[in-house]
């Protein structure tokens, strides 16, 4: 296939372009290389997936349909796995506009460009935010997400209804999957595990918003790109599938286990609860496991092993270069 992936140079855009390429598909990666981190990290995440002739790069903004009318004609696109948005809950809070704009302006315009050129097979990435602080665990599919409690969880709300409306209306194939708090290498720097171990090094305090009883279900790279994958294979109709690993560790325990795992005793700087934060995430994936074999592996002790190995090396060649 020819896929178009939106985002393809960001954390989990990167780990599905490579999976794509070892598949033997033509992948064309779309990335504006936003501000939010720095441009040469996304260079990095994509550096060997480009020595790839089955790689592209093209370097441009969802929202400039020209750019994507040419970009699907010029490369028989015929899949798109649409990762491209202005990315968390906090900052969201601040920009509500540029990520009503990104988020839901663009992915109208992609699916406009879709509907053009008659492509109708697309993933979307939305997000577990769309449950809001959901009373009802752990979060179904069939659970009603009408109460988003942050502007970047309501672009994703919007984005999978924007996703039905062109299922219904012009017969697109599209699968909605929800993330649960992505992590592992690459992950971005503002995101809780990559943070606090940058300040865990630094001998610096991890913040602590609350009393430490939010819960999250963590859910790292390769199994979040496997039910990518799987998606791609199963597409049909529209579907919405949780993606996340089924368990729940709260804040306080992922200080502790980043502790243990670098061998450090944390500081904690104890803070008031943040607007737009839910207070737990925890995802129900049997309709998941069920329809399209998605099959989460990798644990949250391995997986911070993991992380913490790519942010070892990683390092290491930061200072190696300076």
């Amino acid at each position: 296939m020819h896929i178009l992936v939106t985002g393809g140079a960001g954390f989990i855009g990167s780990h599905l372009v490579d999976a794509l390429l070892k598949a033997d598909h033509k992948v064309i990666l779309l990335d504006n290389f936003d501000d939010f981190y720095s441009r040469s990290t996304k260079l990095d995440n994509i550096r060997e997936a480009l020595l790839s002739p089955g790689a592209t790069l093209i370097e441009g903004d969802i929202r400039d349909r020209d750019l994507l009318n040419k970009i699907i004609k010029d490369h028989h696109i015929n899949f798109v796995v649409h990762l491209a948005a202005k990315a968390g809950v906090r900052p969201s809070i601040e920009s509500i506009g540029e990520y009503y704009d990104v988020n839901v302006n663009g992915t109208l315009n992609l699916l406009e460009c879709m509907k053009q050129n008659g492509v109708k097979d697309l993933v979307f990435a939305s997000s577990s935010s769309v449950y809001g602080n959901n009373k009802r665990v752990p979060f179904s599919e069939t659970d009603v997400v009408d109460t988003p409690i942050s502007p970047y969880a309501a672009t994703k709300k919007s984005g999978e209804l924007l996703c039905h409306v062109y299922s219904h209306l012009y017969n697109f194939n599209i699968t909605c999957l929800r993330f649960f708090t992505v992590y592992g290498p690459r992950q971005r720097p503002d995101l809780a595990i990559h943070k606090f171990t940058r300040l865990i090094e630094e001998n610096k305090p991890i913040p602590f918003f609350g009393d430490g009883s939010t819960a999250r279900d963590y859910t790292f790279a390769s199994d979040i790109v496997q039910g990518i994958l799987q998606a791609i294979k199963h597409i049909g109709g529209y579907r919405i599938y949780n993606l996340g690993e089924s368990k729940t560790i709260t804040l306080a325990k992922l200080v502790e286990l980043l502790g243990k795992l670098t061998n450090t005793e944390v500081t904690i700087n104890r803070l008031p609860n943040q607007d737009g934060d839910v207070q737990q995430t925890f995802a129900d994936i049997s309709k998941a496991k069920a329809e399209i074999g998605y099959d989460p592996k990798i644990d949250m002790e391995t997986g911070l092993s993991e992380f913490l190995k790519w942010y070892n090396r990683n390092n290491a060649k930061s200072i190696s270069s300076n």
